[in-house]
């Protein structure tokens, strides 16, 4: 039964980034605001619902290490993977203004949470966790981050133009079939996640993985599923603001909002997620802003995506070498 989970949980997940995508870009157009709004926004917190579930019940039932696993692990997957291999798919071209304000974001949340994870060696002798405060201080700049991001949500759209292919609709679907596009997609997402890390859980844990891996990787890549097919998806259609709105929304969500809410309701240790896994957080979130730079001016190219996955690949694979 956990390999049918796995597989249906798949095929929802694959769905519903479908039809997400093509709502939200339809709702963009119908009220006039961007596709990389839409991305931070709407379909960021609809691909981090699974995150905020499993951490939150991980959080009330004691399962620190789930709890913070699945976030550390999502958005390292959701950088070096989705935005990999999106960049595979078709290159990434990004706008200025994503490169000096929304990518830079990304890079200090989870500088946020390296300090977080060290925060009792910074203290001297205390115990690493994401205490009560600290997730209260997260709730409120994730609030701050989103008043920044609904103040541009009427500044037009500068997202490079979609190739001519992806133009050839005549108009934006209607309001409410839109809207019922987004619930629908929202749901199969939400649903087929829940039923993928089921069945994968099921699986890792009749192998005898730790609760500490199985929310780094099996965890992580189930719930980041939804944020890499939407991605991909809107990736292939042309929607580049959306593609790259919805990581960097996702990532943004996961640590402010997922472990801000997490920690509130109880004090979140670090135990065995440590400085290698929050450092590669930190190093994937920087190779993210460089390689918008490098060699092709705000441009993740496929090379470069090429290396995001690689990294992953190696990532996982010392995680099990160290088992």
């Amino acid at each position: 039964m956990d390999i049918v989970w796995l597989v249906a949980g798949l095929v929802l997940i694959l769905a519903g980034a479908n039809a997400l995508t093509d709502g939200a870009s339809a709702i963009a157009k119908r009220m006039g605001i961007s596709e990389l709004v839409v991305g931070l926004t709407v379909v960021a917190f609809g691909t981090s619902t699974p995150e905020l579930v499993i951490s939150v019940v991980s959080a009330i039932n004691g399962n620190s290490q789930l709890a913070i696993g699945n976030v550390v692990g999502s958005n390292i997957m959701n950088i070096l993977v989705i935005i990999g291999v999106t960049a595979m798919v078709r290159p990434i071209t990004v706008t200025r203004s994503v490169m000096s304000l929304e990518i830079p974001m990304v890079i200090l949340s989870s500088a946020v949470l390296l300090v977080l994870g060290n925060s009792g060696s910074i203290d001297g002798g205390g115990v690493n966790e994401v205490s009560r405060v600290s997730g209260i201080f997260l709730l409120i700049f994730f609030l701050l981050f989103m008043r920044y991001t609904f103040a541009s949500a009427k500044q037009p759209d500068l997202s490079p133009a979609a190739p001519a292919e992806a133009r050839t609709e005549s108009a934006p679907m209607p309001m409410w079939k839109s809207a019922i596009y987004v619930v629908l997609g929202l749901a199969a997402l939400v649903w087929g996640g829940d039923r993928f890390v089921d069945g994968a859980s099921g699986i890792a844990a009749g192998l005898g993985v730790s609760e500490a891996v199985i929310g780094l990787t099996i965890v992580a890549v189930g719930t980041s599923l939804p944020e890499l097919a939407t991605s991909v998806v809107a990736a292939t259609k042309g929607r580049a603001g959306l593609a790259v709105g919805n990581v960097i929304g996702s990532n943004i969500f996961n640590v402010l909002m997922v472990l801000g809410v997490s920690a509130t309701i109880k004090p979140l240790p670090f135990d065995s997620i440590g400085n290698f896994d929050l450092l590669t957080l930190l190093t994937a979130s920087i190779l993210f802003y460089l390689f918008g730079w490098l060699f092709k001016d705000r441009t993740i190219t496929r090379i470069e995506g090429a290396l995001l996955t690689s990294i992953y690949i190696a990532y996982v694979a010392i995680l099990l070498i160290r088992l």
